[in-house]
């Protein structure tokens, strides 16, 4: 089953290269959307049916964890799981950001492996 997969990061670059690290992962991606901030994640999100949500922390305009604070006051946006994708990674934060919702946190830079680890995790398609 291909999957509706949003990424949100204000780079370009990285939102390439996360793509890129997807599809080399062996994840079968319908054709990923993208936002640069929360608030086109948001309308993104509102327009479209996704499984699965992969954001950064800090974005100009509207940062990760506010969009994780709006999805989790919406009945439908709150049943996608979240991932983080960020520099950041005290425990801390990853504490905080998991009391908040968030399924899993992947430090950059990162794997084709690590990235399919994880969402076979939070998705539970692990193969044997």
């Amino acid at each position: 089953m291909a999957l509706n997969i949003l990424v949100v990061d204000d780079s370009e670059t990285v939102r390439s290269i996360i793509l890129k690290t997807l599809t080399l992962s062996g994840l079968e991606l319908n054709d990923p959307l993208q936002a640069s901030n929360g608030k086109e994640a948001l309308a993104l999100l509102r327009d479209n049916w996704v499984d699965l949500v992969l954001t950064d922390i800090n974005m100009p305009d509207m940062g990760g964890v506010e969009l994780i604070e709006h999805m989790k006051k919406d009945e439908v946006l709150k049943t996608i799981p979240v991932v983080v994708v960020s520099t950041e990674g005290s425990a801390t934060r990853i504490e905080e950001l998991k009391e908040k919702g968030v399924r899993a946190y992947i430090r950059k830079p990162f794997t084709p492996e690590k990235i399919r680890e994880v969402l076979d995790e939070v998705l539970g398609t692990g193969h044997d």
